[in-house]
C-alpha cells in the first residue's frame, strides 16, 4: 500500500535515517531546555533570570548562524555536523556533572546553556541546507514540512518527558539524557554516506562567503520580505517561551510535571496541525497562511494571559502550538525554496539570525515586562502586538512572481576569452575584475529598458558583484554601459556558476532591447597595481 502523501519523503533512506536521529536529538534538546528552565526557578526567584535561560539558548543562533551557514556552504557538511554534535555532547556532560555535584549556579547554568546553543546555531542552517541533498526534488516541500513536524513531535514529547525526569530523578538525569540523544545523532551522521560534491568553482574563504551571502540576501526582495515578516512574527510570539515556567509555578501553582505537560500540549497542537496544513495551503496562499497562523498565535497568547486554571491554559497552549507550527513552517519553507543551492546555508543562517535574534529579544522583553506589570498583562500585550504586526507585514513578498510568457529571446552577451599573457595575473586572485556590457537602445524603449536593468542589477548582486552601476552617454542618450565589479577572476568564475535559468532569461531580456542589426558588447578589465 502506498504511503500517505505526508510521509512520501521517507522513501529516501538517508532522509529517513537522519530524520529519526534528528527528532531524537530534538527530544533531548527539549528535555534539556525543560530541565534548565525549571532548575533556574530553584536557583533564583527572579523572572528576568528565568527568562534569560531562553535568551541564552537562542542568542548563539543570532550571533553564529551566519558564519555557521558560510562554513556549511564551503566545508563538507557531514564532517561539520559530526564535529558539532561532539561539541554539544561534551557540553551536556559537563552540565550534568556540575548539576549532580551541586556546584552549578545561575550564571553557570546560563553559560553552559549558551554553549549548547552554540551547537544548535551550527545545526540549524547546516541541516536546513542538507535537506535538498537527502530527497528527490519533488519531495522537497513535504520534507521541509516533515522536518517541522519532527521538531514539534519532539516539542510534544520532550517537555513531557523532561517534566517526568525532573520529578523522578532530577535535572542532572535530564541533562544526561540530552547527551545520550546527541550521541545517537552522531552515530547516524557517521553512517550517512554523503555523495561527493561537484565543484564548479574554487571554494570561497570564510569572510568572502559571509560577504557574498549578505549581498545575496540584500539583493533578493523575496528573501528580504521573508526575513522581515519572520522577525516581526517571532518577536511578538516568543514571550510564551520565557514566561511559561513562571506562569506554571506561580500563577497556576503547579509543579514540574505540569510544566512539561503544558509544553507537551503545545507540541501536540503543532503535530496535529502538520496533518491539516496541506489542506489549509490549498485554500490560502503561503502569505495568507502566515497571517492567519500569526493571528492564531496572538489570540492564544491573549487567552493564556487571561487563564488562571490549568484547563484553559492547556487549551491555549494547544492552539498556540498549532498556530506556531503553521507560521514557522510556512516561513521556513519559503526561505529554503527562495535561496539558490550555492548560498542556501548562508541564506538560512541569515533567516535564523533574524528570527532567533527576535526571539531572544522577545524573551528578554517578556521577562522585563513581567517584572514591571506581571505575566498576564505581558502575554496579553504581546498577543495584541503579534496580531498587529501580522497585518502590518502582510504585503511583503514571500515567493517570486512567475515570469510572464515572452517570445524567444536573443542570447545574452558573452565577452572574449582572456589573452594568454594575462592568465598568470588573473590566477593570483589579487586584482579586482571590472565587467561591462554596452547597449544601444532606441529612445522609445528607454523606460522599459531601465525597468529591465533594475532586474539585471539584482541578478548581478545576487551572483556576487560587490558594486553595480548603469551609465548613460551624455552625448548619445541611446548608448548605455552597465558596469559591475567582482573581487577576482575566481569570483567571476563563481558568478557564472551561480546564475539560474531565470537569471539568464533576465539578462537575455535586457539584451533584447538592443537596436536591430547590432548586439550588446561585453568586456572584462583587470585592475592594475598602479
Amino acid at each position: 500500500m502506498p504511503a500517505p502523501a505526508a510521509f512520501v519523503p521517507f522513501r529516501n533512506p538517508a532522509f529517513r535515517m537522519l530524520w529519526i536521529a534528528t527528532t531524537i536529538s530534538n527530544i533531548g534538546g527539549w528535555v534539556q531546555n525543560t530541565g534548565a528552565g525549571w532548575l533556574m526557578t530553584s536557583l533564583t526567584t527572579s523572572p528576568l533570570m528565568v527568562s534569560l535561560v531562553q535568551v541564552a539558548s537562542m542568542l548563539p543562533v543570532f550571533l553564529l548562524a551566519l558564519p555557521a551557514g558560510a562554513l556549511a556552504d564551503i566545508m563538507d557538511r557531514r564532517r561539520f555536523l559530526i564535529l558539532t554534535q561532539i561539541w554539544i555532547l561534551a557540553t551536556a556532560l559537563i552540565l550534568c556533572l556540575l548539576t549532580a555535584t551541586g556546584t552549578l549556579g545561575p550564571w553557570g547554568l546560563l553559560a553552559l546553556t549558551f554553549c549548547i546553543g552554540m551547537g544548535a546555531a551550527v545545526n540549524f542552517p547546516t541541516f536546513g541546507a542538507t535537506t535538498p541533498e537527502l530527497v528527490r526534488r519533488e519531495d522537497l516541500v513535504q520534507a521541509i514540512v516533515l522536518n517541522a513536524m519532527g521538531f514539534n513531535l519532539a516539542r510534544a514529547l520532550g517537555p513531557a518527558l523532561g517534566g517526568l525526569v525532573l520529578g523522578w530523578a532530577g535535572a542532572e538525569v535530564a541533562f544526561a539524557l540530552n547527551a545520550t540523544c546527541f550521541l545517537y545523532l552522531t552515530i547516524a551522521l557517521l553512517l550517512w554516506r554523503r555523495a561527493p560534491e561537484k565543484e564548479l568553482a574554487p571554494r570561497e574563504g570564510l569572510m568572502d562567503a559571509i560577504g557574498s551571502g549578505l549581498r545575496y540576501v540584500v539583493a533578493s526582495p523575496v528573501m528580504r520580505g521573508i526575513i522581515l515578516r519572520a522577525t516581526a512574527c517571532f518577536f511578538a510570539g516568543t514571550a510564551v517561551w520565557g514566561l511559561m515556567p513562571v506562569l506554571v509555578r506561580y500563577r497556576l501553582g503547579l509543579g514540574p510535571g505540569a510544566y512539561g505537560m503544558m509544553l507537551g500540549a503545545m507540541g501536540v497542537g503543532a503535530v496535529t496541525a502538520g496533518f491539516f496544513l496541506p489542506a489549509l495551503r490549498r485554500r490560502l496562499s503561503n502569505s495568507r497562511t502566515v497571517v492567519v497562523c500569526a493571528c492564531g498565535v496572538g489570540l492564544a497568547m491573549i487567552a493564556l494571559g487571561l487563564s488562571s486554571h490549568w484547563l484553559p491554559a492547556g487549551l491555549a497552549m494547544l492552539f498556540y502550538g498549532a498556530s506556531w507550527l503553521g507560521m514557522t513552517s510556512s516561513l521556513g519553507a519559503a526561505a529554503q525554496l527562495a535561496a539558490r543551492p550555492w548560498v542556501r546555508a548562508r541564506a538560512i543562517g541569515l533567516f535564523q539570525v533574524a528570527t532567533f535574534g527576535a526571539m531572544a529579544l522577545g524573551s528578554a522583553c517578556g521577562g522585563i515586562g513581567a517584572a514591571l506589570v506581571g505575566v498576564p498583562t505581558t502575554l496579553i500585550a504581546s498577543g495584541c502586538l503579534g496580531i498587529a504586526l501580522a497585518f502590518a507585514t502582510r504585503r511583503l513578498p514571500m515567493e517570486a512572481a512567475p515570469p510572464p510568457p515572452v517570445a524567444p529571446l536573443p542570447a545574452e552577451p558573452v565577452p572574449e576569452a582572456p589573452a594568454p599573457e594575462l592568465l598568470p595575473s588573473l590566477a593570483t586572485d589579487e586584482a579586482r575584475l571590472l565587467e561591462s556590457v554596452r547597449y544601444n537602445v532606441p529612445a522609445a524603449s528607454r523606460a522599459a529598458f531601465l525597468a529591465a536593468m533594475a532586474e539585471v542589477r539584482g541578478v548581478r548582486l545576487r551572483a556576487g558583484a560587490i558594486v553595480w552601476r548603469l551609465y548613460e552617454d551624455v552625448a548619445h542618450p541611446e548608448r548605455y554601459v552597465e558596469l559591475w565589479a567582482v573581487r577576482s577572476w575566481t569570483d567571476h568564475l563563481r558568478e557564472q556558476s551561480r546564475l539560474s535559468e531565470q537569471d539568464h532569461a533576465t539578462l537575455a531580456a535586457a539584451a533584447a532591447f538592443q537596436e536591430a542589426g547590432s548586439a550588446p558588447e561585453a568586456e572584462r578589465f583587470v585592475q592594475l597595481p598602479v
